[in-house]
């Protein structure tokens, strides 16, 4: 029988095979008491499964000399996560104080944990959620006696090379597992768009749908499947008619890749010879390869949460200039720019205190800048460690979340006292490095001149836009839907800042996910856009749009549609302009 499922759609393109589906190890444990004399030899159990598997992550390590870079990057952070003593050490207290069984111990941790990061506003760090029940699956499989990867060898009769994986979820680990069988797309029950099994198909180039709910429980192994990463759609035993349309698709996609990676070298210019800087978003060291490979110019945006992941507490000064001057390095002279914490008041910066701080709505309180602002002395810690990475490349501070004149003059102080105690060292860093601000809140992009007078660049940043401006929490499944980039308020709003940054003679970038979505590209090219930072996969694509587009051409037209005061419209229009 034929059916189709409908998810997330986080990495495009097409791939057709056959299910292969792997195990899950099940959080549903038993909890046992067990005797007294018993609680040490319980706590040498958990103690030996844990090592185990920090062995077999070893072993990972060593075995990706040809594998992405990404997934060594998540196979570190799932060893931190291993090694933090919240999960290391408290399942041990439990196993003592409650004289229970390892796996009960480790899953409550696990419970309690992951309701403090569904408690964070930052969908990133939120999703970090994931790796934790990931981790914990692997040692409650370790500890049940069933140990490797929930992947297994693929079947008889089905070519790895033809391989779509079915899963609940996957971990870095799991996709290592599958590695050498060259699978071609995986689909899972869970995951968001910016959890690390997204950031892994992105990376890896391959379709991926997430979020499906129950595939893994709907699909046998062995079904054909097909998996349009572009729509988020799986369709479960197609029949021949649609198999045959979804097989020239792909071929024509194959052949539209093979051109595209042609690109890597060549200028992003118009037809009418106006040059776009294509810059990257990335989050960690890993990225940096992925970024240069895809032929970006520079790093548009640096996220430093990457440094709390897998930590409860604040990184100090020199752990943030190590992964800052990695960065930098890597990108081998090209434009970093690094964005300050874009963290909440629920991920808090004092690493002594217990109180948690509660918000009836995190997205609007004490969070970003306005929390860097309110903890002076970790801000210090971190504008001097970019400040002293600016000496080894081309570094600009981007700051979040900004939407009021003084918190700007604050920063702009802060910046001043971190310079002046580095010439107070004798520390070298550039002196006349640039700061800009992030347009993500409406009241700073109406009063964008406030900001065009006081910083070097502006960066928009159309996810939490488009948000704030349409009262959309965009993971919220109830009303996703209504989140729409095409709404007359946001094109309004885009304008408004693209042209004023224009008229001041100040750079703007876009850093959001319409930056990288190349159905969009002409749209904002005609709104005066000249800066586009993107997921280095995005890259080439974009690249294309633009060298196929004529500016002088596009500026008319956008301002017509400008005038349109209806999304589906809008939509219509920006189809005709593809053409």
């Amino acid at each position: 029988m034929s059916f189709t499922l409908h998810g997330l759609a986080v990495s495009g393109g097409i791939a057709i095979g056959q299910a292969h589906l792997i195990s899950q190890a099940t959080l549903e444990v038993s909890h046992l008491v067990i005797a007294p004399r018993m609680v040490e030899k319980e706590v040498l159990r958990f103690e030996t499964a844990l090592a185990l598997i920090r062995s077999e992550f070893a072993a990972l390590k060593s075995n990706m000399e040809h594998s992405p870079t990404d997934i060594g990057a998540f196979i570190d952070l799932h060893l931190m996560i291993l090694s933090d003593p919240e999960l290391s050490e408290v399942p041990k207290q439990i196993i003592r104080e409650r004289r229970c069984n390892a796996e009960w111990a480790i899953v409550q941790q696990m419970e309690v944990l992951v309701a403090q990061f569904e408690k964070i506003d930052d969908m990133y760090l939120r999703e970090r959620s994931y790796d934790v029940r990931q981790v914990v699956e692997r040692v409650v499989r370790e500890l049940a006696g069933h140990p490797g990867h929930a992947a297994g060898k693929s079947g008889k009769g089905v070519k790895g090379e033809n391989l779509i994986v079915v899963a609940h979820d996957l971990s870095p680990s799991d996709v290592m597992a599958f590695k050498d069988q060259h699978f071609t797309s995986f689909v899972t029950d869970v995951g968001g768009s910016t959890s690390h099994t997204a950031i892994l198909a992105r990376g890896m180039g391959i379709p991926a749908v997430l979020g499906l709910h129950n595939a893994r429980q709907l699909i046998r192994d062995k079904e054909t499947l097909i998996v349009d990463g572009t729509r988020g759609v799986l369709i479960v035993n197609p029949d021949p008619r649609i198999l045959e349309e979804y097989e020239l698709k792909k071929s024509l996609i194959e052949i539209e890749r093979s051109k595209l990676r042609l690109l890597k070298t060549a200028r992003a210019t118009t037809l009418d010879k106006v040059k776009i800087d294509l810059l990257a978003n990335i989050e960690e060291l890993s990225d940096v390869p992925v970024a240069l490979e895809n032929g970006a110019e520079g790093v548009g945006l640096l996220r430093t949460e990457f440094i709390f992941l897998g930590r409860g507490d604040m990184p100090s000064e020199d752990e943030q200039f190590e992964a800052y001057r990695k960065i930098v390095k890597g990108m081998e002279g090209r434009s970093v720019t690094i964005r300050t914490f874009d963290l909440g008041n629920d991920k808090n910066m004092h690493s002594e205190s217990t109180e948690e701080r509660k918000r009836s709505n995190p997205a609007l309180g004490l969070r970003s800048i306005r929390l860097s602002l309110a903890e002076p002395k970790s801000f210090q810690a971190q504008l001097r460690a970019i400040l002293r990475a600016s000496k080894l490349g081309n570094v600009k501070i981007l700051i979040p979340m900004l939407s009021h004149a003084h918190q700007i003059d604050q920063t702009l102080a802060a910046l001043e006292q971190a310079k002046s105690s580095l010439r107070g060292e004798r520390i070298a860093f550039d002196e006349s490095i640039e700061i800009g601000g992030m347009i993500e809140i409406p009241a700073a992009a109406l009063a964008v001149g406030l900001f065009l007078r006081r910083l070097n660049f502006l960066s928009i940043g159309t996810n939490d836009l488009i948000q704030y401006t349409l009262a959309i929490d965009r993971s919220d499944e109830q009303v996703s839907s209504l989140y729409d980039p095409l709404h007359p308020a946001i094109l309004m709003l885009l304008s408004h800042v693209i042209s004023s940054a224009e008229k001041a003679h100040i750079p703007v970038a876009m850093c959001g996910e319409m930056a990288g979505d190349s159905r969009l590209t002409r749209l904002l090219l005609g709104m005066g856009l000249r800066q586009f930072s993107m997921h280095p996969a995005q890259i080439p694509e974009v690249k294309q749009k633009i060298k196929q587009s004529d500016i002088s051409e596009l500026a008319p037209i956008v301002r017509r549609i400008m005038r349109i005061e209806e999304s589906a419209k809008i939509q219509e229009q920006i189809e005709r302009l593809n053409i």
